[in-house]
């Protein structure tokens, strides 16, 4: 299921970037602070009164002369509306109404996409007299904020939130398996899905960037049925030169929320990057099943040591996601491309696996025996009982005396002690600590 998007557009210097960060602050305070993990700053997944929904900064988008500017405000705005379901318009409280708001006013009202003016640098009493003027933009909803200062903010994300599409599962039969290809551009994901589907169903081009849009694909294998996503390669941050191609990069992190199993392409002729880390980070926070593939592999010189050498370069450097398979392949020769779908089977049925109660808590049971938790100012962390909230990713739910007596490192030792008692190859694991009333 896709999230909610929200983008903010408006002309320069009106405070864009200031709110993006501290609407992404509300979220990365939150989210899981594990090594090898590089967030980017153009997108970032926010949260409020638990609704998570992703948060589009166009405050990059600089403009150049004076005669560029409205063509440069409605390029920025049209991209920003293909994309959200509902959009911030920030204007400057301090400055007053201006024809460039009024003209991106213009463009948005052509919509039927939601759109709140947010009243930003509205700092004290004397400044909220501004806002009433911009009514005349003739949107509804007109919220003084600071975001500078946070304050508003509330105020702001309640009628974000309110005007979120209701939530709506896919429409996707149960048996289907959702296999999303992701990875840096040129990497030979198109090539990959051609291989696949041993047809050619995708554009494959030596140019990186050739393919803009996810695209789903239907199929087949054994019996099984899948459902194939090729997706625009995702660029490192400061490469992103085309405003269009950032926002293909949104594309295919909703593709990966969308898919049961992420296939992470590395090229094995070029090696690993730092932004394979930040696409594989990607798929770990969205909790997916993961396999590593690694393509091009006729084209590496190798010897009987290599694929052994180049697994220890992806365990080293994707410390993270320790249970995510590792496949070397050929999309050009079509070498070993049998195997990738029966990996994806398994780690789909493992990312899909639910263990019965009372196993799940003899094992966590026999884990805390074997290696007690370290006391913390005479008091000892006790878990009294485990249960499985959910699948996709498997998550677990710990009954306990106190949350806070729970250091990150035992945490760890309890998930390797279910990953040493049930398989579940490829996928994440994710372990909620709730205390227990009396």
């Amino acid at each position: 299921m896709s999230l909610p998007t929200v983008a903010i557009v408006g002309r320069p210097n009106v405070g864009k970037s200031t709110l993006f960060n501290r609407l992404a602050g509300e979220r990365i305070a939150i989210v899981e602070d594990q090594p090898g993990i590089t967030r980017d700053r153009i997108y970032a997944r926010a949260e409020w009164n638990g609704r998570e929904f992703h948060l589009i900064d166009t405050g990059g988008l600089e403009f150049g002369e004076a005669d560029e500017i409205m063509e440069h405000i409605r390029n920025q705005a049209e991209l920003a509306i293909e994309e959200a379901d509902v959009i911030v318009l920030v204007v400057d409280g301090r400055g007053g109404l201006t024809p460039p708001d009024e003209e991106v006013a213009r463009l948005l009202h052509r919509t039927n996409k939601p759109v709140i003016v947010m009243v930003n640098k509205v700092d004290d009493i004397k400044h909220k007299e501004s806002v009433y003027e911009f009514y005349q933009l003739g949107f509804e909803h007109v919220i003084p904020v600071s975001s500078l200062h946070g304050t508003g903010t509330g105020d702001l994300l309640d009628c974000l939130v309110d005007h979120f599409p209701e939530p709506e599962e896919e429409e996707v039969e149960e048996d289907v398996i959702r296999v999303c290809l992701i990875g840096r551009p040129n990497v030979g994901k198109s090539s990959l899905v051609n291989a696949l589907l041993g047809e050619e169903r995708v554009i494959v081009s030596p140019v990186a960037g050739t393919t803009r849009d996810a695209v789903d694909t239907p199929f087949e294998f054994d019996g099984q049925k899948y459902v194939l996503v090729d997706t625009a390669g995702i660029r490192k941050r400061g490469k992103v030169y085309e405003a269009v191609e950032k926002y293909s990069v949104l594309r295919a992190l909703k593709a990966i929320e969308r898919s049961d199993v992420c296939l992470i392409v590395i090229d094995g002729e070029r090696g690993i990057a730092e932004q394979d880390k930040r696409i594989a980070g990607y798929a770990h926070e969205a909790g997916r099943a993961s396999i590593f593939v690694v393509n091009k592999w006729d084209a590496v010189e190798k010897d009987d040591k290599t694929m052994i050498r180049f697994t220890e370069k992806i365990r080293d450097q994707f410390q993270f996601m320790p249970y995510a398979p590792v496949l070397f392949v050929s999309a050009k020769t079509r070498r070993r491309i049998k195997n990738i779908l029966p990996e994806v089977l398994e780690v789909a049925e493992q990312h899909a696996m639910r263990v019965p109660t009372s196993v799940l808590n003899q094992v966590i049971q026999d884990a805390m025996i074997t290696t007690p938790p370290p006391s913390e100012r005479g008091r000892r962390f006790r878990v009294q009982y485990v249960t499985q909230a959910s699948v996709k990713p498997p998550t677990f739910v710990l009954f306990v005396n106190d949350p806070e007596l729970a250091h990150f490192s035992y945490l760890r030792y309890l998930e390797n002690q279910l990953r040493q008692a049930f398989p579940f190859k490829g996928t994440p694991l994710r372990i909620i600590l709730r205390k227990k009333n009396g």
